[in-house]
């Protein structure tokens, strides 16, 4: 069986470094915003580009703490890829702000920037692009129309560690980014974590408290804030890990161009990228009109895969109140995709089999 993801062996090749940065851990007795966290903070904020990191408990915290942080909230729009997995749309939410759905491009699946200005209102306050399946947002258009309406740009970054637009790494793209450490991801911890970077000071300065109960000084209050902070054995093992993100997205970038090379099937539409982006391929999503005969199929040929996603947010019980609206590229492409075998440890006779596999569907 070859599985879908298998995080044993990715983390295997780490386990000396982890099991002494656990230890360093469990030796210093500080398992809360210590010497490892802010360790950390300083590594990936060099190594995005940007001046300011700070680990949160989640992706879905880093989103909902930026646009609380920006002070965003009833009335207020914020565009938001309509094919996103729904936590982007959920950060919006949680502030009382209001999610407006654009529809993606074809050949990225990531937010259309020429569908864009048609949603901008006197109520729209920011542009929440998503760097989908680990494909930098293309973002010169929205750049100029972030300028143009003055918009901040929040950059939903779960599934793009270590991609690059124009020679820039997403977390640097926007005025902020929200990434996501789960275990899943091309670099992931082992439970939940997150991390805010951006270069502005103040806003920093402001979810390093609302992460900490609104606090800069115990026991006194600033903000209203929540309980959102990155542990110390979590940011341990990320430390160890950040390194070689580079290089295990290198391997990824390598069995990507396997597939797209070698699966030759009529009914399968390939990714597309370009140099350009320079795309991680957090995931390789391949789209289907028989979408559940090709999954029944390889599930029986012993191969793994998984379905990102199969109910769009609009049409979801959640958001109710959108079900009837018609997006219908964002649902074709609901209803199509199948994300394929991926990640670093794929050996070369796994994807010869996934190739052989896919290109004898009939």
């Amino acid at each position: 069986m070859i599985p879908f993801l298998d995080l044993k062996p990715v983390n295997e090749c780490y386990r000396p470094a982890i099991d002494e940065a656990i230890r360093r851990v469990l030796d210093r007795g500080w398992y809360l915003l210590g010497e490892e966290i802010t360790g950390f903070e300083k590594a990936f904020a060099e190594y995005c580009g940007t001046q300011y990191c700070v680990g949160v408990a989640n992706g879905l915290d880093a989103l909902t703490l930026i646009i609380r942080a920006y002070g965003l909230g009833a009335g207020d729009e914020i565009l938001v890829p309509a094919n996103t997995y729904i936590a982007s749309i959920l950060a919006i939410s949680a502030n009382g702000c209001t999610p407006v759905l654009v529809e993606p491009d074809w050949n990225t699946y990531n937010i259309d920037p020429e569908k864009m200005e048609e949603k901008i209102t006197p109520k729209t306050r920011a542009i929440l692009v998503v760097h989908l399946y680990g494909q930098a947002v293309e973002m010169a258009k929205i750049w100029a129309l972030a300028k143009k309406y003055d918009l901040k740009i929040i950059e939903d970054s779960a599934q793009g560690h270590g991609a690059v637009y124009q020679g820039r790494r997403t977390g640097n793209l926007g005025d902020a980014s929200g990434f996501s450490f789960y275990p899943g991801k091309n670099l992931g911890c082992l439970g939940d974590g997150g991390a805010v970077t951006t270069n502005d000071a103040a806003l920093a300065e402001k979810i390093r408290a609302l992460r900490n109960y609104g606090s800069h000084v115990k026991y006194h209050n600033q903000y209203r804030g929540t309980n959102s902070r990155l542990d110390e054995i979590q940011a341990a093992v990320l430390s160890v890990k950040l390194p070689y993100l580079d290089a295990d997205n290198q391997k990824r970038r390598e069995i990507a161009q396997f597939y797209r090379e070698n699966i030759r099937h009529p009914e399968i539409v390939l990714p597309k990228t370009s140099d350009e982006l320079q795309h991680v391929w957090h995931l390789f999503v391949v789209r289907c009109a028989r979408r559940e005969e090709l999954q029944a199929y390889l599930q029986e040929k012993g191969i793994g895969t998984q379905i990102h996603y199969p109910i769009p947010p609009h049409q979801q019980p959640a958001y109710a109140e959108w079900n009837a609206l018609s997006f219908p590229i964002t649902e074709q492409i609901h209803r199509e995709v199948l994300s394929l075998p991926m990640s670093q440890v794929l050996t070369p006779s796994q994807q010869e089999q996934v190739v052989n596999a896919i290109n004898r569907f009939v």
